[in-house]
């Protein structure tokens, strides 16, 4: 896909043209980086990563490269981890947790440096500091605090929304909520710009995710944290006007991305959307990231190969989907949507 770069000062998205290119996985391919996919430069990081010893120094270095940016820009990081191990949240894991859950094997990989992946407390004590710090190092140039970066990588997803998404929204589900940040985010959003209220609920497969997620909502706005698999969620057909996906994508395998696309075309009203923010594989810092970065972030991302050779835009178009738009919506990001036919 090719991008419509805007012009220099302009606060509008860059739209990317829909037309479908093939996915070549040669060197200098500029449809996704070269550490990626089938090349000698990622298989080779590929076999650095599957040594035990080298894997092991890889994951914790990986860890301490996103610990360091936080705790440098303010984001307390052991604080908010030792405030939440002594808050209690450990006692509603059994209240949030779905006993039919059957765990696929995609999500029992070791990921983002721990062992035992989203399905434990480290994980989810560390996920709001590791969102926050993520959000930092978007724009490294820049000198913002951890705050102003966030709201600008939300507000980057809901400018988008606002141009190109439904009109009306009541109804609104964030799959992968994780700890709830982006839910609550999405939430007040819309909250804010429409005169009546709207229904959110966040869905994870993570029970340990959800519980923090829930203990952070102190105003409960949020309807609902579901413990269920977005591929597989048991809700009503048609009971959504929004879905999105927010940094989610790149943590699964293909054929689960193109199964929740599947379930997303259920459970959305005529004319309601899915929307898609995650890293972009044309954007020129994620093309020219430094081989330890890039090295250090596919250690801690199983399904990296996977996601930046995969078509999206021809999933959702496959899925039944109209692809209304791609853009660029930060430096390192980019957003789909496609909205469910009349």
């Amino acid at each position: 896909m090719g991008f419509i770069k805007p012009a220099q000062g302009s606060t509008t998205p860059s739209k990317i043209t829909y037309r479908s290119l093939k996915r070549s996985h040669s060197v200098g391919d500029t449809t996704k980086p070269n550490w990626a996919g089938d090349d000698f430069l990622s298989r080779f990081v590929n076999l650095l990563i599957q040594t035990k010893p080298i894997y092991s120094v890889m994951k914790s270095q990986a860890r301490q490269v996103l610990v360091k940016t936080a705790e440098k820009n303010g984001i307390q990081w052991r604080e908010n981890y030792q405030q939440l191990a002594d808050s209690g949240v450990q006692q509603t894991l059994a209240d949030i947790t779905n006993p039919d859950i059957t765990y696929p094997d995609y999500y029992q990989v070791p990921f983002h440096a721990y062992d035992a992946g989203n399905l434990c407390w480290p994980a989810a004590f560390e996920a709001e500091s590791a969102t926050y710090s993520m959000a930092l190092r978007v724009w490294p140039q820049e000198d913002l605090t951890w705050e102003a970066a966030q709201d600008r990588l939300r507000s980057s997803f809901h400018k988008v929304l606002a141009q190109y998404g439904p009109t009306q929204v009541n109804d609104i589900l964030d799959i992968g909520c994780s700890v709830g940040i982006s839910t609550r985010a999405l939430h007040s959003y819309y909250g804010k710009i429409q005169n009546h209220p709207v229904r959110t609920v966040g869905l994870d497969l993570s029970p340990y995710m959800l519980s923090v997620a829930k203990l952070q909502d102190k105003d409960q706005q949020v309807s609902q944290w579901l413990h269920a698999k977005a591929e597989n969620t048991g809700l009503p057909d048609a009971s959504f006007d929004l879905i999105t996906l927010q940094f989610v994508v790149h943590e699964l395998p293909r054929e689960i991305t193109q199964a929740i696309f599947q379930e997303a075309q259920r459970l959305l009203r005529p004319g309601g959307c899915l929307a898609i923010v995650d890293n972009n594989p044309q954007s020129s810092v994620i093309q020219n990231l430094p081989p330890v970065l890039f090295t250090l972030m596919k250690s801690t991302e199983p399904w990296s190969d996977d996601y930046y050779t995969f078509d999206l835009e021809a999933a959702l178009t496959q899925s039944g989907f109209e692809h209304l738009v791609t853009v660029e919506s930060d430096p390192r990001h980019r957003t789909l949507i496609g909205r469910k036919g009349k």
